[in-house]
């Protein structure tokens, strides 16, 4: 399974808050909770568009990968604390990855009856329960279990929901949370890397707030072979959160990030990603 091809499927991810000031006094403030209804089934399409493109030695390279998938969230049990588990499945996906030089690799969960070389691990976790998850009303995760060891499965627990601030919070409101990333080096090691993820309330309009997001590398980094895997963690676009309803009705992150000499004066890389998820209703 390559490691583009991993992207297609998506997570959680939780930390610890430090809440930020309001901008305005006396601002009419909006509590920002999940909520969770025993039996339910939310299901969101995401569709997720990778491009990296590589130069090294003066010979470039491009891999893409273009894939559409819906996530399934199926409600067990809630809790008198708001508290839900629920099973995290992805029920089809339709994706296909094009390298240099070669031709272009597609499967499709509804109509292919096997999957093509590099997309195994997808193939078995579609329809799969990858993970019993019980989350908090902030966007905790309290246990998880992880039902799928493929590594597809493995990834898709990266980033599935946003967490949300502690207290009620005004437009303009921003709470962050740390991050420790591992960067794997060339040596075999592993160098932690501080980030620091942000959230912005930007409005609320008709009971949808829109939230800002970005990612903040805190950790100084003057190696661009660091740099070139450390893109690929970072994400920053919006979210659209019901707050009456209480879940994420869309979102769209993007990443649009150039290293140059991450192997060799002059090696360079463009890494050019996008994601979208959006409620079916």
């Amino acid at each position: 399974m390559t490691r583009i091809a991993c992207c297609l499927l998506v997570g959680l991810f939780a930390a610890v808050p430090a809440v930020g000031e309001d901008r305005k006094a006396g601002a009419p403030k909006y509590m920002l909770r999940y909520q969770f209804h025993p039996g339910e089934t939310l299901r969101w399409e995401v569709a997720h568009r990778v491009k990296v493109r590589t130069t090294v030695s003066g010979t470039t390279q491009t891999a893409e990968t273009v894939s559409t998938s819906v996530k399934v969230w199926k409600v067990k049990d809630v809790k008198p604390d708001s508290s839900a588990t629920f099973h995290h499945q992805v029920e089809r996906v339709d994706m296909r990855q094009k390298l240099s030089g070669q031709a272009e690799v597609r499967y499709n969960s509804q109509a292919d009856k096997s999957a093509p070389p590099g997309f195994e691990d997808v193939a078995k976790s579609v329809g799969a329960v990858l993970s019993i998850v019980t989350m908090d009303a902030k966007g905790k995760i309290l246990k998880r279990e992880r039902k799928q060891v493929a590594a597809a499965a493995a990834h898709s627990e990266g980033q599935m929901t946003i967490p949300l601030p502690e207290v009620p919070v005004a437009v303009g409101h921003t709470w962050s949370f740390p991050q420790e990333i591992d960067v794997p080096l060339d040596t075999g090691g592993i160098k932690k890397v501080k980030a620091r993820q942000t959230f912005t309330l930007k409005s609320v309009k008709t009971g949808v707030a829109t939230i800002c997001v970005a990612t903040q590398i805190l950790t100084p980094i003057d190696d661009p072979a660091l740099e070139s895997q450390l893109i690929q963690r970072e994400s920053s676009g919006t979210v659209r959160f019901d707050i009456d309803a209480g879940r994420i009705i869309s979102q769209q992150m993007d990443v649009d990030k150039h290293v140059v000499g991450f192997r060799g004066a002059a090696s360079s890389l463009h890494y050019v990603t996008c994601f979208t998820e959006k409620l079916l209703r």
